[in-house]
């Protein structure tokens, strides 16, 4: 286990536990939570045993209960230009990781949080988990790419709604309206996305990743070409070891063993 002031990082088998370790403000996002965050995600690419990535935050309150507006109260617009590029650098870091990456949201996901719980791959919620883009009611909008990744989550209508309105809804609400994945117990909530890792790492390695980058890019091009990206993706993974392997097992009706080749 590694363990400083900003993050507490834990591997459990082949799940990698990042927990946001700022308890005493809510978890809340500031420069340095951005810099050890990054920090984290690149170090996955050498981490080769690693094969998928929990996202949580430290205490019982929070998972990230939005930005410190201390921090950010007094900003210049360039200052605030690169804040939110900074933050948006982080996000798609998360995104782009090979492995998939599960935000387990336990208590507040707000503003910032929110923003970096849809970086994610996807969210599993306590039915503590509150979630909301309030950032209307400091006078700006999300900046952190929470306008276009909720649009892209919940559909156009809803993020219109809670970027204009700052409503904060519930791990229920966010489950129904398809923010959320699954909404556990507060004490089942990180056994629950380690158990979520522990499948995923049964599978070739090599698909989930292609699986991952392939749903990411085509969720941006139009339908034909994206059916042309997983097309070409589906082929290339003709010329791996896992491919043969995999398909060898099926039929011969035995567990399949995945090397990443």
């Amino acid at each position: 286990m590694a363990d400083d002031t900003t993050l507490i990082i834990e591997d459990r088998g082949p799940a990698r536990i990042i927990t946001i370790n700022r308890p005493q403000v809510l978890n809340a996002l500031n420069a340095a939570v951005i810099t050890a965050l990054s920090e984290a995600f690149h170090a996955l690419a050498a981490e080769k045993h690693v094969r998928g990535v929990v996202l949580t935050g430290a205490g019982e309150k929070a998972f990230v209960a939005g930005a410190d507006i201390a921090a950010m109260r007094d900003l210049n617009p360039e200052q605030a230009l690169a804040f939110a590029r900074r933050g948006h650098a982080v996000g798609d870091l998360i995104a782009s990781t090979k492995v998939p990456v599960i935000a387990a949201v336990n208590g507040f996901a707000l503003g910032g949080g929110c923003e970096i719980a849809l970086a994610c791959d996807f969210i599993y919620a306590s039915t503590r988990a509150r979630f909301g883009q309030p950032e209307v009611k400091l006078g700006v909008i999300p900046g952190f790419g929470g306008t276009q990744r909720l649009l892209r989550r919940v559909g156009l209508g809803r993020a219109i709604e809670l970027c204009v309105t700052g409503e904060m809804i519930t791990a229920d609400e966010a489950l129904r309206i398809g923010l959320a994945n699954k909404v556990c117990e507060p004490e089942a909530l990180l056994q629950e996305a380690v158990a979520c890792v522990d499948t995923i790492a049964t599978m070739g390695p090599l698909a989930v990743a292609e699986a991952k980058r392939v749903i990411h890019a085509g969720a941006s091009l139009p339908l034909a070409a994206a059916n042309q990206l997983e097309a070409q993706a589906f082929a290339d993974l003709f010329t791996s070891r896992d491919q043969s392997e995999g398909m060898s097992a099926f039929v011969e009706k035995r567990a399949a063993s995945f090397s990443g080749e």
